[in-house]
Parts: C-alpha cells; structure tokens; sequence
C-alpha cells in the first residue's frame, strides 16, 4: 500500500510538471523565488532554490514519464581556497533572468551570491535549450566580491545524482565510441559519453567543451552520479584559477541530451548532438560559407627541403588535380641568425622571415603565382616554438616556459640538449606571434594557415610533468596549475582575434598543439577551422583504412568537416581508393603530383569538381552520419558513411567501401531522407544513374552495391527528384 502511495505521488508530480511544462515551451522558463523550470517541450529541468541552497530535482524527456534524476542533486561543485563547495554550501538568490546566446539558444541565468563558506564568491549558473532538441547546455561564472585572491579548482558543472543503476549500465566513452561497465573517470577524448541504461533502453548523452587535457567527464564515482567539467587535483593535468578580487573567470560548457526507446546508445549522438553540434554550439565550420574541399601540403614527401622553384613546379601539377587550396609546409621560414634552413625539422623557428635564399622574390611572388592557378596559398607556422639562434628568443627569453627545474623548457620532445624551446602563452608572446601571423596575411595574402606544435603538452610524452609553465612571474598565470586554462584560452582567443582582423583567414590547429594523439574536441572546434589529425603514410589499403577508422571514431560526435587527416599521397598507385576515403572528411593530399599523368590528372580534377558540384547542392561538408549496418572500419569487413544533408532533405553524398570482406556485395540503407520524396542514386563522379526510390524505400529497403576487388569504395550522390 505504501509503495502504491509513492508511486501514486511520483506519477502526479510528474504529471505536474508536463502540465507546466506545456504553458511554459514558448517561455524557456518559470521562476517563482522557489522554484526554476526550464523546458523547450522536449526537455524539462526543475531546479529547487532555498534561502541557502540550489539544487536539481527534476530532468524529464518528452513521451518518457521518468525522472533522469534520484533525489535532489547538487546543481555545482568545486574546491574554492582548498575547501569542498557545492551549490548547498549556503547562497543567496540574487536574480533569476532570461538568457539567450544569438544562435536560438534561450533560458535563464542564475545569479547567487555566496555565505559561510562560499562568503565573497559571486556564481551565476546559466541554462541553454534549443528548438526541437531535448539538450540543455549549461555554465559557470565567477565572480571574486572578497578583498583577497582565491583559489578555483576541481569545478564540476554538472554534478547529478541519476536515477539509472550502473549495473545495468553501459558508459559509451572515448568519442562515445567505445563501451565501459562500471565506474568511469574519463579523460581529453571524452568531448561527449553516453549513459546508456540497457533495461531501461534510454539514458543521456553528457557534453563537455572544456579544452584539450583539461577536460573532466565521471560516471559513478558516487551514487550513480555524473559529473562533467574540469580535472582534479591529483589528475595529470589539474585545472586550477586564481581569481584577484574584482575578476571574473567563465567556465566552459556542458550540456545534457536525453533520450530513450533504443538498444543503440550511440544513437543520441548520431541525431541529437550531432544536430546540435552543427546548428547551435557555434563551431567554426558553420560560420564559414566557403568551406575548403580539397586540399594539398608539401610536408611528405618533400619535408622542409623546399625551393620557390619547385613549389610552382608542384603546385602547377597540384592544381591540374583539382587542388583549391595549396600549404607550404616547414622549410620556408628563416631566423635572423646565421644558421642555414636547410637542417631538417626542429630549426628555424621563432622569428618567422621568409629564406630568401629559397624565394628569392619572396613569399609575395610565390603566392601571387599560386593564386594564379585558381589556389588559395597557405603556410605552416609553429604557433609556440623558438630556436635559441631565433631574435625572439635572445630578446625575450622570459616569454618561453620554465619546466621543473627552472630552466627554458621544451614541451614538444625531452632531449635536454636540444636549442629548441616552448613559448608561454601566459607572457606578451600572445601579441608577437599573434602580428607575425598577420603580417604575413596582410604582406602576402596567406589564407590558410597550419599552426602546430606542442603549446600546452605534449603528444609524444607520458610524463604529465612535462607539460604547462613551472614560472611564477608570468603575467598571466601564478603557477604551474593555472597555467593550462590560461594557456589554453589564450591559444583560443588568439584565433578568434585572428579570424576578427583576417575572416577569410582558414586556420588549421593541429592535433599536437590540442596536446595529444590524434586530439580534437569542441573548444578547438568552436575556435578553430579545421584540426590536422594524424601524419598517416602507410601504403595502401593500410593508409586509406586508417583515415577512415581515425574519421569514423570522432564522427559524427564532431564535426566531420574539421578533420584534416594527412599524409595520404597523390603519386600512390591507389590513388582513387585514398581520395574515396579521404572524402569523408576534409580531404588533403600530400605526396609529388609532377608523377601523376596528364589522364590522372584530369580523372582527379572531375573529382574535384564533383566536391565542388556537390558542396553547391548540399553543403555536404557539414553534414555526416553513420549507416545501419555499417561499423567501425576493419580488415575483413565493410564500412562507410553518409553526408545527407538532414535540414533541407534534398540529397547528399554516400561512401561504401570493401576492405578485404568475404561478401562482394551490401546493402546500403539510408536514414532522415523525406520519407515521400523521390531520389535517385548516382555513381560518382560520372554521374550514372544507378536506381530511383523513395526516401522511405532508401530506410527500409536500401540498394544494393557490388564491389569485385577486394579493397575498393564506391562514392554516391542521393539527389532528390524536385
């Protein structure tokens, strides 16, 4: 009877809540001094407000009569002078306003003011949902009201307390590709896991768009609660902000996607937050209207040995290709010491002058001939390094990071007895390398501009002491803690001002200034253009196999379009076969296009003009999507990808490929087309007409593709019949 009683009460709170929620959906949120709610119509949050506490009690999913929530959670969390707070700790309620960001985000922010223990912290929690999605993106602000400096660490965003049983509960973590059972402390490639509760066939997807290695997301580490935000102290990488009385430090964003009715976890990213990663969180791929589709650097095989002579020789070959946009790689650069350019790699950085014993007439010339060839010319530049012959470094030796033993450090490799060192983007080195960079915009027209090389740790280095700045008197951070959030948002304020005063400026941030293997998360995405992922050079089918397991792992959880995995050549045998592969991301090229034959020249450029065809019709660069049926890439099977574009349903692009299966032929099914609408399916790039169906017979029926050579891919066009 007693267990009856709560179930009848549990049904009329929530019944209670849905009602409000229905006169609210256009409002975003209902405040009362007592009580936030917070709801789109396909999501609600309730949050209790007290006289010394804020606290969630309610996270609910349309047609899903559950509350995600066990009790009442903590709506925060943090350390604040060594001392554990939460939004418990004793606050008060200032105001409660509407919020909104300009990208058809609206909610509310609340504004607290801190007693006891939280006595002159300042915090305002605010909230973001957004049309059609049941996501809520959330933050954190601080504000120091004391007369002393505090101390902010451990910040948790999001601290709830679930009502799902991790028994039965299955962590997607590591891009939410990969699956985990029990508790979960995960690390910087988890911009995204999923909750996903197998008895109940629902859970969350939970968001987080701190940077690089100071990202924070936990499962179950108590009471099956969630966390997101920040690392610990004890963690490789601990986030630590001082705040001097007066200042204000913001937090980066969480947020939370619910779903249910599925046995595929993974399907809230494949829909939900891909939906909201494209649309709402405000990347850079979505601002950009010209969005590079083909792309060729000189790295392999040519390395930093590289003449004016033979980049027009190479780039005239490039652009019968196909190629839009042309990367001189290291090896132009020159310091106004006395040390030759032609050392190799590791030489030369700093002062970024332009070796006029390789171009003779400059970088000008050379980019002017480049542009001739229908090309946009572009550079890469190591955003944070110094050799010791470099006028930067001898003038301002104070500007390069201190390691553990006081000394100038090197946060890209460990040999002591290198002359090559790390700058610190907490000192005036933001403004110098920040005028390098458009000078050589303005001066020569660059557009495209590779920026790599280890800034706050390194990709190569498991000793997590190598990394940030042991200095105590550079002017943006106090010590080693606080110097990865300082280094880290000046490293992103540096391309936003850059794309401020250069908007046609395409920026191209590598995963080893990110600081790890093959890492790209939302704060790069959001502040970046694209990500130089991986340095692949292995042979065919191993290369191709690999761009696509690298694609496949980090999309659709990011933008698929951001992903510039090299090194794949021009010149192999297996040409068509890479490039296949390669257009499921941001296709780049490197290897010596002169090999190429004027017949493969011109088949590479019909590819070109195809992506240019296509990227026209249905702005396929933005768009990716996993198929039924079709996993991870591996020896012995078939994998494969689509770009629909799922907004305006007219069509997009499809990859198939057969990587040594036994089958010679799938079927290939495809989802979020206009169930009504007609298509038809084209082999690309010649166009043939390969069959015609509805949108609905693409999902339930497919069609079929045949493959005879066991390694092979087949690209389509699904274009609707208007």
């Amino acid at each position: 009877m007693i267990m009856r009683i709560k179930h009848l009460l549990k049904s009329a709170i929530v019944f209670s809540i849905l009602i409000q929620v229905n006169c609210l959906a256009q409002e975003a949120y209902q405040f009362d001094g007592q009580k936030l709610l917070l709801s789109n119509g396909e999501i609600t949050r309730s949050i209790r407000v007290r006289n010394d506490s804020i606290s969630s009690v309610g996270l609910f999913l349309k047609g899903f009569e559950m509350n995600y929530l066990r009790g009442v959670s903590p709506e925060f969390q943090f350390l604040l002078n060594n001392k554990k707070l939460s939004s418990f700790s004793g606050w008060n309620t200032v105001s409660c306003e509407p919020f909104s960001d300009g990208l058809q985000g609206k909610g509310a922010v609340l504004r607290l003011r801190g007693n006891g223990p939280a006595e002159g912290m300042e915090v305002s929690v605010s909230y973001l949902m957004y049309p059609n999605l049941p996501l809520v993106r959330k933050r954190l602000s601080f504000i120091n009201k004391s007369a002393a400096d505090m101390k902010l660490e451990a910040v948790d965003i999001e601290n709830l307390s679930l009502n799902i049983d991790y028994v039965s509960t299955w962590v997607y973590h590591n891009y939410a590709r990969m699956k985990h059972i029990g508790s979960y402390t995960g690390n910087w490639d988890d911009p995204v896991i999923v909750i996903h509760n197998t008895t109940m066939r629902a859970g969350l997807a939970v968001g987080n768009e701190a940077p690089g290695v100071l990202k924070r997301t936990a499962f179950h580490t108590s009471n099956n609660n969630i966390e997101a935000g920040f690392t610990h102290p004890g963690q490789d990488f601990p986030f630590r902000k001082w705040l001097k009385p007066g200042e204000t430090w913001e937090s980066a964003d969480t947020f939370i996607a619910l779903y249910s009715d599925t046995d595929n976890g993974y399907e809230v990213v494949n829909t939900v937050v891909n939906d909201y990663v494209r649309l709402y969180m405000g990347t850079r791929l979505t601002a950009i209207s010209n969005k590079p589709l083909f792309v060729y650097n000189t790295w392999y095989p040519f390395r930093t040995f590289l003449t004016d002579s033979l980049v027009r020789d190479v780039a005239k070959a490039a652009s019968e290709c196909g190629i839009q946009e042309f990367i001189i790689d290291d090896g132009w650069q020159y310091n106004q010491g006395q040390r030759s350019s032609d050392k190799g790699w590791g030489g030369n950085y700093g002062d970024w002058l332009v070796d006029r014993n390789k171009f003779p007439e400059g970088l000008t010339s050379t980019f002017s001939y480049i542009r001739s060839l229908g090309m946009k010319p572009g550079l890469w530049i190591s955003i944070g390094s110094a050799t010791a012959d470099s006028k930067v470094f001898q003038t301002h030796p104070g500007w390069f990071v201190v390691d553990q033993k006081g000394r100038t450090g090197n946060l890209h490799f460990t040999s002591e007895s290198s002359d090559f060192y790390t700058s610190c983007f907490g000192t005036e080195w933001f403004s110098y390398i920040k005028s390098v960079i458009l000078n050589l915009v303005k001066e020569h027209g660059l557009a495209y501009a590779k920026l790599d090389l280890s800034v706050v740790t390194s990709a190569y280095i498991n000793d997590p002491g190598f990394s940030g700045c042991y200095a105590t008197d550079h002017s943006y951070h106090r010590d080693h803690e606080e110097s990865f959030i300082m280094i880290y948002q000046n490293v992103l304020k540096l391309f936003d001002e850059l794309h401020a005063e250069a908007p046609e400026l395409f920026i191209d941030c590598t995963f080893e200034t990110a600081g790890k293997l093959q890492l790209q998360d939302y704060a790069f995405s959001k502040h970046a253009d694209g990500n130089w992922l991986s340095n692949i050079e292995e042979p065919f089918p191993t290369g191709a196999l690999r761009v696509r397991q690298l694609a496949w792992w980090r999309s659709p959880a990011l933008p698929a379009g951001s992903l510039v995995i090299g090194n794949l050549p021009l010149d192999s045998k297996d040409l068509e076969f890479d490039l296949k592969s390669l257009i499921g991301t941001l296709p780049i090229m490197l290897g010596d296009p002169r090999k190429l034959t004027p017949e493969q020249r011109s088949d590479m450029k019909k590819w070109s003009d195809w992506m240019i065809r296509m990227q026209e019709r249905y702005d396929y660069m933005s768009f990716r999507q996993d198929i039924p049926g079709f996993g991870e890439p591996a020896e012995g099977s078939w994998d494969g990808w689509a770009r629909i574009n799922t907004d305006r349903k007219n069509g997009g692009i499809v990859g198939i490929f057969r990587q040594a299966a036994r089958e010679t032929s799938r079927t290939v099914s495809i989802k979020k087309l206009s169930p009504q609408k007609r298509y038809i399916i084209l082999s690309a790039p010649d166009g043939k007409k390969i069959t015609e169906m509805t949108g609905s017979q693409l999902d339930l029926q497919g069609f079929k593709v045949n493959l005879e050579k066991i390694f092979d891919g087949a690209i389509f066009e699904i274009r609707s019949i208007e």
